[in-house]
């Protein structure tokens, strides 16, 4: 993977990825077979509510499986980056995007735990103008629906989580 899509962790996001994959992959299987099974055993399946409930989230639990092996396998594991004044993945950006001050990690939701920060992706269209930007830069991106928005880079923090 190149290093603009190689998912950047801490080591603690790493660490509580790694613990949710092995319950996913293993207790949350033998979990879900259970209610699979029980829900079988009550009879025509084309009218069973919680056997089609079951089989439902078993498929959202397998692809969570596999978007956490394939995170964990190319993620590259590091602090977050030192803030130096330059807009980077892992750091915390106070920007005035369209007039208002807003405050946000630059990175994946899987960074920010269990932070009350939003998150945006460095490949979102506001991640990717920003990405390289100095504090007082100003810049703008597309927004999906169109319309050019204004941003300026305020402060840039180092993620502390």
């Amino acid at each position: 993977m190149s290093d603009e899509t190689t998912p950047f962790l801490t080591q603690e996001a790493y660490d509580r990825l790694s613990a949710e994959l092995e319950h996913l992959s293993t207790v949350g299987r033998e979990e879900i077979a259970k209610r699979i099974e029980a829900a079988r055993e009550e009879g025509d399946l084309r009218e069973n509510g919680g056997y089609h409930a079951a089989k439902d989230e078993q498929g959202k639990q397998e692809m969570r499986i596999r978007q956490l092996t394939a995170m964990l396998k190319d993620a590259k594991i590091s602090e977050a980056p030192e803030a130096d004044g330059v807009v980077r993945p892992g750091t915390v950006i106070t920007a005035i995007i369209f007039g208002d001050e807003e405050k946000f990690l630059l990175g994946s939701r899987e960074i920010a735990g269990g932070t009350d920060l939003d998150v945006y992706s460095e490949q979102s269209p506001l991640g990717a103008a920003i990405n390289g930007m100095k504090v007082g830069e100003k810049g703008s991106y597309q927004a999906p629906n169109g319309k050019t928005i204004p941003v300026e880079i305020v402060a840039v923090e180092t993620f502390t989580g």
